[in-house]
């Protein structure tokens, strides 16, 4: 798998929803996920930093969980703006979501000093809630698996 997203939907989020510490491109200390389409699947790769350890040679539980939550919001976002005629670099604003459920089951430990790969396949729920499931792989093998489902943002949302 290609490890580089040319065009990530995160890339086109307004600048006021762009601080996430998982997806956020405006966060200086956040992972900067950032997930594309790879034919009709989803995919974000990441390469997990020394910190995210939980013992020596294997990642931390909570990074694979992180991954699978902003992958999954950022492939609902996708099959939103492609159902609404839009692709990631074509200029529209895409839909931001957030998330309703997250959850995660631990296949295998992860190996650390390789890069992930989030696979999704998108299923649309409702207009305006999507349901994302997400393998993980690391060389090739599954790790872990997680389903998110996500709700579109109401365009009101301001912040309290």
């Amino acid at each position: 798998m290609e490890e580089t997203i040319v065009h990530a939907i995160q890339d086109d989020y307004p600048d006021e929803f762009a601080w996430c510490y998982g997806c956020g491109r405006l966060n200086e200390q956040g992972h900067h996920f950032r997930t594309g389409w790879q034919g009709d699947k989803t995919v974000t790769v990441y390469t997990p930093r020394p910190e995210h350890t939980a013992i020596p040679g294997f990642v931390y539980g909570g990074l694979i969980a992180s991954l699978i939550d902003c992958h999954g919001t950022g492939s609902a976002a996708l099959a939103l703006h492609r159902k609404n005629g839009h692709e990631p670099g074509s200029g529209e604003t895409p839909p931001r979501f957030v998330t309703a459920s997250l959850h995660v089951d631990f296949v295998k430990p992860t190996p650390h000093g390789v890069p992930l790969v989030a696979v999704g396949t998108v299923t649309e729920i409702h207009p305006k809630k999507w349901k994302v499931d997400t393998e993980v792989f690391a060389n090739g093998e599954l790790c872990a698996r997680g389903q998110v489902v996500a709700v579109v943002m109401p365009k009101t949302f301001v912040r309290a």
